[in-house]
């Protein structure tokens, strides 16, 4: 696999998974047009606005139907494609597919791929002075759905959809994510330590979860983002609500 070099970060789209709690009327997630545009297409763009060359995507569910729009979109041998066959299982497993990236000595940039959102937080994770870095919006739904960055003396003490760990306040984790080369390769480590360990059911923030607690947070910061739009699409009532309310705010 080549893996580039000339864009600061390398930057990962996680884009394999099914997708089933939309229901089947509904294409990959990446795939969802917004306007003129695929969510994929959005991200790609919005990533070489930004100086980001270097594009890898996690693909499985539909992945011939993703290569198709990576090509339609003139980035075929420019974007590379990694797959994932085992998209049925945790989302861990995707990471794990990504591991060479990981270990590239480069800091990368870590995105799920079912996100609408405002190029403005991509300039703020890419603009923030800390190395490895989380977006985090205090707007938030109750529940467990919504994984939580938790902070305590402005620093992050847990990241859970249940969080174990006291703390003062949260906020809602985008899903996006920058690591330094050395913190992303402890990653590709732990991930693999997940694998081996036949825990590839688990979700791929857990891992980072166990960087973060082991450094009692003191590696990682975050950005707030609150008040810009975006949302990840999880159900039919999020594509709903992207179309009419996240989609109408976004800059140009």
């Amino acid at each position: 696999m080549a893996l580039g070099g000339s864009s600061p970060c390398f930057a990962v789209i996680l884009a394999a998974g099914r997708g089933r709690r939309l229901g089947e009327r509904f294409p990959a997630k990446a795939l969802l047009p917004f306007g003129s545009e695929t969510l994929l297409a959005r991200h790609i763009a919005i990533l070489e606005t930004f100086g980001m060359s270097d594009i890898a995507v996690i693909v499985g569910y539909q992945g011939h139907e993703l290569r198709n729009e990576v090509t339609r979109l003139g980035r075929a041998g420019r974007v590379v494609l990694i797959d994932n066959p085992s998209f049925r299982d945790g989302s861990i497993v995707s990471l794990w597919c990504a591991r060479e990236l990981l270990r590239s000595r480069r800091p990368i940039l870590l995105m799920d791929a079912d996100v609408l959102y405002d190029r403005r937080l991509m300039a703020r994770l890419l603009g923030s002075p800390y190395e490895n870095c989380f977006l985090l919006d205090r707007t938030i739904e109750p529940g467990e759905e919504p994984v939580k960055l938790c902070i305590s003396e402005g620093r992050i003490v847990e990241f859970s959809k249940r969080p174990r760990i006291p703390h003062e306040w949260h906020g809602e984790s985008v899903g996006f994510f920058r690591f330094s080369p050395g913190i992303a390769a402890e990653l590709a480590d732990r991930v693999e330590g997940y694998v081996a360990e036949a825990r590839s059911g688990a979700e791929y923030e857990e891992p980072i979860r166990d960087m973060v607690l082991a450094r009692a947070g003191s590696d990682f910061g975050f950005e707030d983002i609150t008040g810009l739009p975006w949302i990840e699409i999880d159900f039919s009532e999020d594509v709903r609500r992207a179309e009419t309310a996240i989609f109408p705010e976004l800059i140009a």
